[in-house]
């Protein structure tokens, strides 16, 4: 079956059930799984439908998704298992006398537990709740960025953030994001990703923390290139397409265990 004709397969066999994995449509179609991947990538491109970790969706199922996230209360709930490992995992990146801006996220908010539990680190968050469970530990040193409050993540946010963001320099940058693709990382809020780009901005490196549901997602503003970014912690491993990225990148990929 020629490429064109596996095209117009997969948009009729999703025409009719909306949404379908990998393994069936691989199945379906006769051919391998990796051959499937490439597809559903080439088609998610052209805006044909949209891919998630596992498989693909009707463009007028998913429409709505690719444009906002829902409330941080639900986020904290989602995955909320996996964010855990993820954080875990993440926090055995440092070391005493490692210096880290924090942004507000559920995954951070994850890692911040796993941190509280280690020794000397500098902290630097724009998210009380971060704060809060580092400072728990009296061995860490934490700053709290001020600035106009968003109640929604209950973060700080806007011109007074980026101005005291300005005023600090660190070795590490952690990052929650909204989606990420074979590209970039992106987030759903303009004033998230401003916060976002200022850390980057006055750190070395960027560490970056997000389940499998932001695989091959899109959000509106773009916060760095993939190339920026050193470390994706995450806690199943991608679709074969986005791990070809990841490294052709130089991104370190760690998955939690």
């Amino acid at each position: 079956m020629q490429p064109s004709q596996r095209y117009e397969e997969i948009g009729r066999l999703l025409d009719h059930s909306g949404e379908m994995a990998v393994e069936e449509f691989a199945e379906r179609l006769g051919v391998s799984r990796e051959t499937i991947r490439r597809d559903l990538s080439r088609l998610d491109a052209m805006g044909k439908l949209r891919k998630f970790h596992g498989g693909a969706r009707s463009v007028a199922r998913s429409g709505a998704a690719i444009e906002k996230e829902g409330p941080f209360a639900h986020r904290m709930a989602e995955n909320a298992e996996a964010k855990i490992r993820i954080g875990k995992a993440a926090s055995r990146l440092f070391a005493r006398d490692d210096s880290l801006f924090i942004d507000t996220g559920s995954t951070t908010i994850a890692m911040a537990q796993a941190l509280a539990k280690l020794q000397g680190l500098v902290v630097i968050t724009n998210s009380p709740r971060i704060a809060a469970t580092v400072a728990d530990n009296g061995s860490h040193k934490v700053f709290l960025i001020g600035g106009a409050y968003g109640a929604d993540a209950g973060e700080s946010l806007g011109a007074l953030a980026l101005e005291q963001i300005a005023k600090f320099r660190a070795r590490h940058v952690v990052l929650t994001i909204g989606a990420i693709d074979e590209t970039s990382i992106m987030d759903f809020d303009v004033q998230e990703a401003e916060i976002a780009k200022a850390m980057i901005e006055r750190a070395e490196r960027i560490t970056v923390l997000a389940d499998h549901s932001k695989f091959d997602r899109r959000a509106v503003f773009e916060v760095a290139s993939l190339s920026e970014v050193d470390t994706l912690v995450t806690d199943v491993r991608p679709p074969a397409a986005m791990v070809d990225a990841l490294t052709s990148a130089g991104v370190e990929l760690i998955v939690a265990d």
